[in-house]
C-alpha cells in the first residue's frame, strides 16, 4: 500500500521512525511528511498567514514549517505524486484519549487525511518512557495488513491507543468509545528575567469518565483501544431545544 506517515512529535521523533521502517519492511510504499518541530496540541490548525516550505533530511523524510495539518494537506493535496491509499499519524509519545482528542495535533493530522477523503489512523503509545514502539509498530503493521486485504469501505478514522508494556503484557483489543477527563489544572505563572509575569498552560485533567467501554479503561487493563472518530459535532438532542427557545 501507498502509506503517508506524519505525526506532531516532529520529524525527528522515535515512534515515527519506527513505524516507517517497519511497514517499509511489509513492502508497503512509505513517504514521511512531518512538522520541522514538536507540535503538540496544534489541533487541526491551518497555516494561512505565510507560505510554507518542504525540506527533505538524510534520511528521506520530508519536514515542512506547518502544523500536522499542513504536512498532510500538502503532501495530499499536491506534494505526491500519487495519493496515499491510507494516512497514519504517529506513533505519537504519550496518549491521546478523551478530551484530548480535540487538542491533539496526533489525532489532527489523521483527521486531515480522513476529510479528504483517505482512510486514516491516529497512533498512540499510552506513556511516556517511549519502552515499546516496536510493539505498537507491528500492531499498526497487522491492521494495514487486514486492510488491504479485508478493506473497510465506509470512511474511516481511527484513534489507537496503545499501552506501554511488552507485547507480551497486551491483553487483547477493544474497540471503544472516549472518555472524559477533569477539568485542566490551573495554569502555571511565572515571572521571566524582565520581571514579566508569564504563564504555562496546565496539565490536562485526570480521566472522570474512565469506566468499562472507554479507552481509558481499556489501556488501564492493558488492552489496545481502537475508537472510531467522526467529525459531526451536532448536538441532535438539542436542535428541538433551540427550535423551541427561538419560538417562544
Amino acid at each position: 500500500m501507498r502509506i503517508l506517515l506524519s505525526n506532531d512529535d516532529g520529524y525527528f521523533a522515535p515512534g515515527l521512525a519506527v513505524l516507517a521502517a517497519t511497514l517499509k519492511a511489509q513492502s508497503h510504499e512509505v513517504t514521511v511528511v512531518a512538522p520541522e518541530r514538536d507540535r503538540s496540541g496544534a489541533s487541526n490548525s491551518l497555516t494561512l498567514d505565510r507560505p510554507l516550505a518542504v525540506r527533505r533530511s538524510p534520511n528521506g523524510f520530508f519536514h515542512v514549517n506547518g502544523t500536522p495539518t499542513d504536512c498532510v494537506h500538502l503532501a495530499v493535496t499536491g506534494l505526491l505524486p500519487e495519493l496515499p491509499e491510507m494516512v497514519i499519524s504517529g506513533i505519537n509519545h504519550g496518549a491521546n484519549m478523551g478530551d484530548d482528542t480535540i487538542y491533539s495535533g496526533t489525532v489532527a493530522a489523521a483527521t486531515e487525511g480522513f476529510l479528504l477523503g483517505i482512510p486514516a489512523m491516529a497512533v498512540s503509545l499510552a506513556n511516556v518512557q517511549e519502552e515499546n514502539f516496536q510493539g505498537a509498530a507491528d500492531f499498526v503493521a497487522g491492521l494495514v495488513r487486514r486492510f488491504a486485504e479485508r478493506p473497510i469501505r465506509e470512511s474511516l478514522l481511527l484513534n489507537i491507543n496503545v499501552p506501554d508494556v511488552p507485547a507480551e503484557a497486551i491483553q487483547g483489543v477493544e474497540v471503544t468509545r472516549l472518555g472524559r477527563r477533569h477539568k485542566a489544572q490551573s495554569v502555571v505563572k511565572t515571572i521571566n528575567p524582565r520581571n514579566q509575569v508569564m504563564y504555562w498552560v496546565g496539565a490536562a485533567g485526570e480521566a472522570a469518565d474512565a469506566g468499562p467501554g472507554t479507552d481509558f479503561h481499556a489501556v488501564a487493563n492493558n488492552r489496545i483501544s481502537i475508537t472510531p472518530l467522526q467529525i459531526d459535532l451536532t448536538r441532535y438532542p438539542q436542535m428541538g431545544l433551540i427550535e423551541d427557545w427561538l419560538a417562544a
